[in-house]
């Protein structure tokens, strides 16, 4: 998927266009919460923003470099469950369900996502990915 113009759909399914959600976060890697930077994040894998993704990844468990898979066509976001990761808040849990479609068909993964703000930025520190996931 390419990046889509600022009037279509944002790809993390939000119902939001995409200059209105994330758009502007993945311009300037700066989302005011938790919840926003997890849209953002699915929205990078969707359109395969890899420099986004470094960006927003806490240097601790940052990889060196991603190889994302082309042929994942990420579907739907949905947020199932968050605590705190609001914008006075140093750290959060969002927890999400990734909907995708490869060669071998459908898939989902579930996960448990941990967040922390420094310098007012929020970063993605890692996640457990749930037993339950397809």
């Amino acid at each position: 998927m390419s990046t889509p113009t600022s009037d279509q759909r944002c790809p993390c399914t939000s119902g939001d266009v995409f200059g209105a959600c994330c758009g502007p976060v993945l311009a300037s890697g700066s989302a005011p919460t938790a919840v926003r930077l997890m849209r953002s994040r699915f929205t990078a894998f969707a359109i395969a923003d890899e420099g986004h993704l470094l960006r927003t990844w806490h240097p601790s468990t940052r990889p060196e470099r991603l190889d994302l898979d082309r042929g994942t066509r990420w579907m739907r976001l949905d947020i199932l469950d968050h605590n705190d990761g609001g914008p006075f808040d140093d750290q959060g849990v969002v927890e999400f369900e990734a909907f995708y479609r490869d060669d071998e068909g459908r898939g989902a993964l579930r996960e448990r996502s941990r967040f922390v703000r420094e310098n007012r930025v929020w970063l993605y520190v890692d996640g457990v990915v749930r037993a339950d996931s397809a």
